[in-house]
């Protein structure tokens, strides 16, 4: 099984024989070709690098188009390193197209994204923190309480969890598994839930 580049399309469900409901999400994953094949000798660590999504000369840098050119690629808007043991480079080499063909359903992947971004939250959203009592004058409903002692050490330590930006960053689900893939419409059948907003850049690797 090798890895992928995809994109989250979005959710839906089947029933199994016994009239359980299954959640699917689906993510159309590749064609996506090899760019490039990175080696011990000539880059100092191992890794292939994928491309995904086609796009016009105009979005892309000269720099980019003529990395991509080298290795015999069409434009691609999205370019992504994985490491050997994720795609097996030793039987894989530029200019081959990697296809949801590659995965088995009922194999196990993990799904890496960026998660839906919620602004700017309070503690209790972001953190799950209790909320402090309702009634009798309490003046601490929804605050976050004590971050630090007064005298010493005068000062906030790192860390403390408080309110601030949720959401937004790189979120990795693992143990999810693949119920069935589309190789004509390149697609694959997930089975749950991956971070990521509908529309967004996933990567899917094995578990």
């Amino acid at each position: 099984m090798a890895a992928i580049i995809g994109r989250k399309v979005g959710m839906t469900q089947i029933f199994a024989e016994d009239g359980a409901r299954i959640p699917l999400t689906v993510i159309e994953a590749g064609p996506c070709p090899v760019v490039q094949v990175k080696t011990e000798e000539r880059d100092g660590y191992s890794a292939v690098q994928l491309g995904f999504g086609a796009a016009k000369p105009k979005h892309i840098n000269k720099p980019e188009q003529g990395h991509l050119k080298k290795a015999g690629s069409p434009l691609m808007r999205h370019l992504h390193e994985f490491s050997t043991d994720e795609v097996g480079a030793a039987e894989i080499a530029e200019g081959e197209m990697v296809t949801v063909e590659s995965f088995v359903p009922g194999s196990y992947v993990k799904v890496t994204g960026t998660s839906k971004g919620k602004g700017y939250a309070g503690t209790i959203k972001r953190h799950n923190f209790k909320s402090g009592p309702k009634s009798h004058g309490s003046h601490n409903v929804r605050g976050p309480g004590s971050i630090g002692a007064a005298a010493y050490p005068a000062r906030v330590f790192k860390g403390i969890r408080m309110a601030g930006h949720m959401g937004a960053r790189q979120v990795t689900q693992r143990g999810l598994q693949i119920v069935d893939r589309d190789v004509q419409r390149n697609l694959l059948l997930i089975k749950g839930a991956v971070p990521g907003a509908v529309g967004s850049i996933v990567w899917v690797r094995p578990d």
